[in-house]
Order: C-alpha cells, then structure tokens, then sequence
C-alpha cells in the first residue's frame, strides 16, 4: 500500500526509532533506568526513542503541534495539526526483557485522528491506518475478528498495579466478564491490544486511566479495521478521559453492556 507523505514519514520515524529500542532492547540489562512514580519507569532507551521520532516528524512538519509521553506538549503554529507520539508503550515489558512493546505515533487533525502508527519493532510488525484507506499490518490488510458469541471471545485490558485507585472497578469488570468469555489477557501495552483486536487476534478490549498518547494510533487502526470503540462513560471523550471500550461489531453491544455493568 503506499500511503500519504505524512504516513510515510510516520512509518519511517517509527522503523529509525524502533533500530534504536531493538538495539537496546538486546542489551536491556546495561540499562540506566530511573524512577518516574510508582509502577512507571523512563529509560534512556525511551527517551533516545521519543528523540529520534521529534527529530524526524517536526524536522518534516515544522509547524505542526507535538504531544509526546517524555517531552510533553508543545503547541504548533498550525493549530490544527498534532503529533500524539508515545516512544515506548510497554516500559515496563521491555525492562523485564519481554519482547511485547511498540512506538505509537499518531496524526490528529482537527480534533480527529486521521493517520495512525503502532510498530511492534521487536517481532517486525508495523501496524498503520488512514482514515479512510483501511487497516494495514506489513502488506496484510486488517480485519476485526468475526466472531459473534461472547463466550467464543477472548479480551483484552490492563490491570491496575502499584496502588492504582481503579483496581476495585477493574476487579468488578472481570467479575462479570470472566464467566461469559472465553478468557482475558493482560499483555502490558494499549497500543498493541487495539491493534491485535484491529487484526483479529483479541475481539475486545477495554482500560481505565490511560493517556491519549498510549491509544490514539490504535483507535484509528482498529475502527479502519471495522472495530467499534466508544467512551466507557456514554457521552465521554476516549482521549481526554483515558477510558476505552472496543470491539467488533458483532459483540461490541454485548461487551459494552458487560463492561458498563
């Protein structure tokens, strides 16, 4: 598929910045790493990466606007455009040595996501949608899974850790979820699960509490992809409240009901 520039310029920021994590990643041991609050940690490797991707996105588009997990946001002279860029979901996998992490990279114009980037740069998968053009995995086109009975589905979601206040909620979430579903995973990177449910591997996901960086790529892969994804709270805004509920069409009714309690 060949894509817009401003998609091929995302695409390339993501390939240059994943070389850098993958070296590192082989080397994770050796890493100087620091606290940044509980459960949270920031690597030189994060930070080397969120470099690399500002360098290369503003270096082409000087004038549009940056949101970035490590450097934070910096208005544009072009107020309509913005990078949302996280340089590293999963931190915490990718200290362990766990090979589940992405660089998400995200194009919003006018307050919509219109181009999206989720690189999986340890097994080589790079996940990319326009709006418009449809869902991508390498030269694979995406679609969501087609199944249509819960318990025939499995999810996915985050479990809160190290005294996050969101964990009686999320406890009571899989209270209801677990006896209807064929099962729930909890592999540690946003970005990664609305792609893996844009592909078809999950057939849903939902979180709390997460930010617009971790999840603005994947929301436009996964709706490309023929996904649904809706507020937790009807008449909410997924990226200013950090809470999502997505799925294929088929079940996102019933999930949803489930979810909301």
């Amino acid at each position: 598929m060949i894509g817009s520039a401003n998609l091929n310029i995302m695409i390339k920021a993501a390939r240059r910045a994943g070389r850098s994590l993958v070296k590192d990643f082989r080397e994770v041991e050796n890493l100087q790493v620091s606290m940044k609050g509980a459960g949270d940690f920031v690597s030189r490797a994060d930070t080397a990466a969120e470099e690399i991707i500002k360098e290369d996105l503003m270096g082409a588009r000087p004038t549009y606007g940056w949101l970035g997990e490590e450097t934070g946001e910096t208005e544009g002279e072009d107020p309509t455009r913005r990078w949302i860029v996280d340089p590293l979901d999963g931190t915490t996998n990718f200290l362990h040595g766990l090979p589940h992490w992405a660089i998400s990279i995200a194009l919003e114009h006018k307050g919509q996501i219109v181009a999206g980037v989720v690189f999986d740069a340890a097994k080589d998968e790079m996940f990319f949608a326009e709006k418009g053009a449809g869902a991508w995995m390498n030269d694979q086109r995406l679609r969501v899974s087609g199944r249509s009975r819960m318990i025939e589905s499995i999810f996915a979601t985050g479990l809160p850790f190290g005294g996050r206040a969101d964990l009686p909620a999320t406890l009571k979430d899989l209270g209801r979820l677990l006896p209807a579903c064929a099962g729930v995973r909890r592999w540690g990177a946003a970005s990664l699960d609305l792609a893996y449910v844009a592909a078809g591997r999950y057939d849903g996901f939902w979180e709390r509490r997460l930010h617009a960086w971790d999840i603005a790529a994947g929301l436009i892969i996964l709706r490309e992809a023929g996904g649904l994804a809706e507020p937790m709270t009807k008449g909410g805004d997924i990226l200013s409240d950090g809470e999502v509920v997505a799925a294929n069409e088929a079940i996102f009714a019933s999930f949803a009901k489930v979810i909301r309690g």
